[in-house]
């Protein structure tokens, strides 16, 4: 059974990321469905790839109301809402880099809770993470961002692992949360400002 807590996290990683969906979709000049659906693969897509490679089958969003209701809710404000064009991507940064933070700690923590070790419960902290956001970039048509050497993955793996150390510790669970995803979240957010890349391959590509 989920703790309250890391319910609480997983409802609010799932709307920001489903809002981040939406404003991609927005942008894309999708049309009502084209956003929820965005919405919804954008917020659940990483829940229910570390439910099923964890085994807790069926998936909380199959079982859960308001797992489903959450990026429907956020879908249809972001549609109705959505900010000016020229602002658009600026927004989805913001609110990609929440959703990451959210749901790298939601990810290790509950595989924490279902038995993983501290090294697989931060890795699948990171695939929790990058997996909806994936799958927003697939389905929009964008080379995904974890692919196009923006630090991405490498702060939701650091912030995966700063709260599965917190829990080893003995921390509380709201302490060890607000840790790694606090770092989870300024390393982004500093790497979107100061525009740090990930290493590329050096010279031109052969084929």
């Amino acid at each position: 059974m989920e703790s309250p807590t890391l319910v609480v996290f997983d409802l609010a990683g799932i709307f920001v990321f489903a809002i981040s969906g939406g404003l991609v979709a927005v942008r894309k000049q999708l049309d009502v469905f084209g956003v929820l659906v965005l919405a919804g693969t954008t917020g659940l897509g990483g829940g229910l790839l570390r439910d099923v490679l964890i085994g807790a089958t069926p998936p909380a969003a199959l079982l859960d109301w308001r797992y489903l209701l959450v990026p429907v809710v956020a879908g249809l404000l972001t549609f109705r809402f959505h900010p000016a064009v020229g602002r658009v991507e600026r927004q989805v940064g913001v609110f990609d880099a929440l959703g990451l933070a959210l749901f790298c700690v939601t990810g290790a923590l509950k595989a924490l809770e279902f038995g993983l070790g501290p090294v697989p419960a931060a890795l699948m902290g990171m695939v929790t993470a990058i997996g909806g956001g994936m799958l927003r970039d697939v389905l929009s048509d964008r080379v995904p961002v974890v692919f196009r050497g923006e630090l991405y993955a490498i702060p939701a793996l650091a912030g995966a692992g700063l709260a599965v150390a917190g829990e080893y510790l003995g921390l509380p669970v709201v302490v060890s949360a607000f840790a790694g995803g606090g770092v989870c979240l300024a390393w982004r957010w500093l790497a979107m400002w100061r525009q740090w890349q990930a290493p590329l391959p050096a010279g031109p590509a052969s084929v």
